[in-house]
This record gives C-alpha cells, structure tokens and sequence, in this order.
C-alpha cells in the first residue's frame, strides 16, 4: 500500500479507527508517534487540505486479534478516542499501540505483560506514546499493580491461560467501573483442547455470567485466528428502573 493521492482516508463505524482505500482497503489508525513503526506496519501519509500532513498505520488482523474483531463485524469494541484501557497480555505491543492511537492523548492504556523480554518491546514502544503505561506483571497478581492503574472503562485482555475468565474478573473487580465494559479474545484449544471450540466458548461465556459480565456479542476471528472468539460485554450493569404504570 503506498501513500499519496490514490488513498483515500474515511472514518470507520468504530470511533477512532479509519479505512485507508486505494487498490486494496485497509483498517489504520492515525499515528500518535508520527514517522515511527512499530512492528514494521507500512504507513500512510495524508495530505490535508491546509497543507497539514497525518499520518495513518496500517493496522494487520493476522498480528492483532482486535483488528480481526473489527473485520469479523463486531458492533462495539467500546475503546474510543480519551478512553482508559487496562490491556491484559500486552505481549510486545503491537495491538497496544494501536490502541494508543485510537485513544489518543486524552485516553491511556494501561498495558500488563508478564514475560519480561516482550516487555522490553512494550516498554521502547512506550517511550514514544505517553498514553501507554507498560506495567511488568503478572494480570494473575492485580494486586501487584493497583498503585499503577485508575479505574478504566474498558478491560481488554489477551491472555492465553485456562483460566483468563477469572483473571478478567479479577482485574475487574480492582479496576473496571461499574457499567465498564470488556473485550476478551477467548483461545479454545488452550483452555480445553478435546472439546470443540464452540463448547469451550459456551463455557467461557458462563463464567462470565457468573462473574456479573453480562456479554452482548460474540464473533469468531476466522479467517485470522483458528479457534478463536472474541466476547465484548458490559460489567456490573446498572439495573434498568422500571417505571411504574401511571
């Protein structure tokens, strides 16, 4: 994809995210580091009409499990521009900083990853995005990091663990406010490999329940990811007041 006059920026129905159209479309987010890569995404430049220039990032659904929600359909992802985000399962960044892009710099993100050499990554990328607070820990252990994080309005989280469901919750419960919303990428084959993946999501969706997640859609990552879905929900939903008859 090459940039210049054959491309065409619009808005996507997701707040923050754009279709770049040329030969091929492609989902980008507008560079909050401008001139700089992350992962070796190519990039695209905008000539305004002031003569002011923005630069867009093509944003790859094989490596972003988030990107291959938003092409798979998905109604809401919740993350929009001034948004705070606590990201779980960081890995080196690569959806992170997107996300920092659609936030921008009124949102933040709040990025936990356990592995120490992927958070080496996430912390060189964080130097260069001041939205994005890379947080060395273990999403099992919240407790370690409550000094670091706010309450947010959206928990997303990536962690490829049998038991992700309760490590959600258990973020949840120190930092999601109540009528947050979350979006967990769900891994069958790593929770229960001997199950069909549809039954695994089933279950997943149960313990959410329980845990007073209340999801709303569900969508299958295919073509990017195998065996993967992607739940997105509301927590602690206020109870709607019935409204006496007159």
């Amino acid at each position: 994809m090459k940039g210049g006059s054959r491309v065409v920026i619009e808005p996507h129905r997701h707040d923050g995210v754009f279709v770049a159209k040329g030969k091929e479309d492609a989902l980008v987010t507008k560079n909050l580091a401008i001139g700089e890569s992350v992962y070796g995404e190519k990039r695209v430049s905008v000539q305004n009409e002031d003569g002011t220039k923005v630069e867009y990032r093509i944003w790859n659904p094989f490596r972003s499990k988030l990107a291959a929600a938003i092409l798979g359909g998905v109604d809401n992802i919740w993350i929009t521009p001034g948004s705070k985000v606590l990201y779980l399962g960081a890995a080196s960044g690569t959806t992170v900083s997107h996300v920092s892009d659609i936030v921008g710099p009124n949102g933040v993100v709040y990025a936990v990853e356990f592995s120490h050499r992927s958070g080496r990554d996430l912390v060189n990328m964080a130097k260069k995005r001041t939205n994005v607070i890379p947080i060395i820990e273990d999403a099992r252990h919240p407790a370690k990091y409550r000094m670091l994080v706010s309450m947010v309005d959206v928990i997303f989280s990536d962690v490829a663990q049998p038991d992700q469901a309760r490590i959600l919750a258990l973020n949840a419960s120190y930092f999601l406010k109540i009528g947050g919303h979350f979006v967990i990428s769900i891994k069958a084959n790593c929770i229960d490999s001997t199950v069909p993946a549809e039954a695994v999501f089933a279950q997943e969706v149960k313990k959410l329940q329980a845990d007073q997640f209340k999801p709303s859609e569900q969508v299958t990552l295919e073509p990017f990811e195998r065996d993967h879905a992607c739940v997105v929900g509301g927590y602690r939903m206020p109870k709607k007041q019935k409204v006496p008859a007159s």
